[in-house]
């Protein structure tokens, strides 16, 4: 690879729109080529204890995410070298045996509710963003979700919600909004901030082109 490949990360909490900010990103840059690593799929392996206990497991705290093996992928990118990206399954709270094969491109996309709050992955990043959307629509979005995506019942969700995910948001994902380079509130929906985003991708590719 010729030029160093624009690195960026989209934060924010669960149901908050990150995913429409990434889908519109790779609709207006598709020919740029574009590597996504989600934080989600490096969620540490709870194989090792038995499933009551990976149920009862804080998965929005900081810990509970591999953060080691994503910066090495992300170096591994960087270096134009491919990586295997692990698979994880929300049902049975382990990695798969399966991976995915990401090659290295000239914009690398990292998404992921707390991207900004580890200072090694902010180092990383040429373009920080946080997206902010209300809390009852980021809830109504994750039950939604939940309960279609990852085999949840109603029950399940509301509970590590009050419990688990709204603490965790309001100690470590909100805080972090103030390492952001940009804010957008309501996602994807928020068209200037997108064209705002795009020309600034695109300033820095072209900088790094010359």
């Amino acid at each position: 690879m010729g030029r160093r490949p624009v690195t960026i990360g989209i934060a924010g909490g669960t149901g908050s729109g990150k995913t429409t900010v990434v889908s519109e990103i790779y609709r207006n840059l598709a020919g740029e080529g574009i590597a996504l690593l989600e934080q989600d799929a490096y969620y540490r392996d709870q194989r090792h204890i038995p499933l009551e206990e990976r149920k009862l497991v804080n998965y929005d705290h900081p810990l509970a995410f591999d953060h080691d093996l994503l910066i090495s992928h992300l170096e591994e990118l960087l270096a134009g070298r491919p990586i295997q990206k692990p698979v994880y399954s929300f049902e049975t709270y382990t990695r798969t045996e399966q991976t995915v094969t990401v090659e290295p491109k000239g914009i690398i996309i990292l998404e992921g509710i707390l991207l900004l709050e580890d200072q090694r992955l902010r180092n990383m990043l040429d373009i920080k963003i946080f997206v902010d959307t209300d809390p009852d629509v980021r809830f109504i979005r994750r039950l939604q979700r939940d309960l279609k995506e990852r085999g949840r019942t109603l029950e399940s969700v509301i509970e590590q919600y009050l419990n688990v995910v709204r603490p965790m948001h309001l100690m470590f994902v909100e805080p972090s909004k103030r390492y952001a380079d940009i804010i957008i509130p309501e996602g994807g929906f928020n068209r200037v901030a997108i064209d705002l985003i795009l020309a600034k991708i695109r300033a820095i590719l072209s900088e790094r082109e010359g």
